[in-house]
């Protein structure tokens, strides 16, 4: 399948990584940070399939596609990937004429076994099944086995170690919004990292951002420095397994 290749289209440098990891093994792979510069490599190169994130600056993924279509750059599968998740948002996204959806956060399993079904039909029951029922407190170590298969413990680790980083940045910059009273640029945040967090299976984070963002959707601010508390507790929970690095050193 390595004569396949795949166009990677998300903002996030995190999640592009990740994807890259996870597909890598498989196929072939080239990754854009925005719709337009999608366009352009469609333009130019030949691909099989695009993951094409929906919130995206410069151009969102629904707009991208459109023009992809209009312009018939490619008739090839698109794959929208978004943190909508329920029937109604999978139902518009294929409306608007993606093949399929996926739901953020990503398990590499269903990136695979979904990129398997729209390239190779018959081989996508062939992906081996893991025991992704176990589910630590804070950490999914299901989600660290899944990307085994794809990659080395080394390079595994190092996602996990920038996402550390990238967590820390972000809750920082939160703060300062609260303090500044912008929370619609804190949701932006916010969903950044419930969507990292989530495709990495760090638990601890990920509950904490959920219901956050959730709630500055609704505008209920009155609870803001609770749910900030809420996002530092689990952070520093976070930095202590990393640091700890027992999580990784045992599949060395």
């Amino acid at each position: 399948m390595k004569n396949k290749k795949v166009l990677i289209v998300d903002d996030n440098a995190l999640n592009r990584r990740v994807f890259e990891n996870v597909i890598g093994h498989n196929y072939f792979f080239d990754s854009a940070s925005d719709g337009v510069e999608a366009i352009e490599l469609l333009k130019r190169n030949n691909y099989d399939i695009v993951l094409m994130d929906i919130q995206m600056p410069k151009l969102d993924g629904i707009s991208c596609l459109k023009i992809i279509r209009e312009e018939d750059i490619t008739n090839i599968p698109v794959i929208a990937i978004s943190a909508y998740s329920n029937q109604g948002d999978r139902d518009y996204f294929l409306s608007t004429g993606f093949d399929d959806f996926i739901a953020k956060p990503v398990k590499p399993k269903d990136l695979l076994e979904t990129i398997h079904f729209h390239l190779q039909p018959d081989m996508s029951s062939s992906l081996a099944d893991d025991n992704n029922s176990e589910e630590y407190s804070e950490l999914n170590e299901a989600v660290i086995r899944q990307l085994l298969k794809y990659h080395s413990i080394e390079n595994i680790k190092s996602v996990y170690i920038d996402f550390l980083e990238e967590a820390k940045n972000l809750t920082e910059e939160i703060k300062i919004l609260a303090d500044l009273k912008k929370f619609d640029e804190i949701g932006e945040k916010l969903h950044i990292l419930k969507g990292n967090s989530g495709t990495l299976g760090v638990l601890a984070i990920y509950r904490a951002t959920a219901g956050f963002e959730k709630k500055i959707k609704q505008s209920n601010l009155a609870d803001i420095e609770a749910d900030m508390a809420c996002l530092e507790s689990g952070l520093r929970t976070y930095q202590r397994i990393i640091e700890n690095d027992k999580i990784f050193s045992k599949y060395e």
